[in-house]
């Protein structure tokens, strides 16, 4: 199965994610094209160590974790540090340059291609947005199906208006200005992913908010 579009967060143009990367920080925008403002992106918090949020999500896992789209790697090491087997895959060759140096084990891979031990993962994890990822949910979703276990779970955290529900072509911009070339994303709540996932084989199971933050397992249905 290959990816829907090729273009990826923050990629390419002046490529300002990767260079927040290299700096240690700042704050970035993501933009939907021809508007203005956008939504803020703390690079930081991608660099600290997982929050409680993120924790809750931790706490939820009892296998293996396959964390896609996983950046510098801050929740693939606090599921190592909870006794899980772990790996992140991210298409940012700079994220995952960041993740090794800290001798965490990430691939630069997408979802899209074929990846380590497929079918036996017990959690995989959509988070920081990453539900967005080639602007296609549902083919997303559908692939991360053939990822888990026949008992895993699909982990998302979703916007948290639960009735969101819009695709678009942004662009991520720096303090500086500095742009990344167009990509596809999208933005999904509680309430459009259940809608969305009617009828298909995978069921929303729980959900549930932690510091504004809002997240939902996904599992096959019965």
């Amino acid at each position: 199965m290959n990816s829907p579009l090729p273009a990826h967060f923050g990629a390419g143009g002046d490529a300002p994610y990767d260079l927040a990367l290299r700096n240690g920080g700042g704050t970035l925008r993501l933009i939907k094209l021809g508007e203005d403002g956008g939504r803020h992106v703390e690079m930081a918090r991608f660099l600290a160590a997982a929050d409680a949020a993120d924790e809750s999500v931790i706490t939820r896992i009892h296998g293996p974790v396959l964390d896609v789209g996983c950046g510098p790697g801050r929740i693939v090491r606090a599921a190592i540090r909870a006794g899980r087997l772990s790996l992140g895959v991210d298409v940012s060759s700079t994220a995952v340059e960041h993740a090794r140096q800290q001798g965490l084990p990430a691939l630069r891979r997408s979802v899209f291609e074929p990846l380590p031990q497929e079918g036996a993962w017990d959690a995989l994890l959509l988070l920081d947005g990453n539900i967005g990822i080639g602007g296609a949910p549902e083919m997303l979703l559908a692939r991360c199906a053939q990822i888990i276990s026949p008992l895993g779970s699909i982990f998302v955290e979703v916007d948290p208006e639960p009735r969101t529900d819009r695709g678009y072509a942004a662009t991520v911009v720096d303090e500086d200005g500095r742009s990344s070339s167009p990509f596809p994303w999208y933005d999904l709540g509680e309430e459009a992913l259940r809608t969305r996932l009617s009828g298909s084989a995978l069921e929303i199971v729980e959900a549930w908010e932690v510091s504004g933050r809002a997240f939902v397992r996904i599992a096959r249905r019965g």
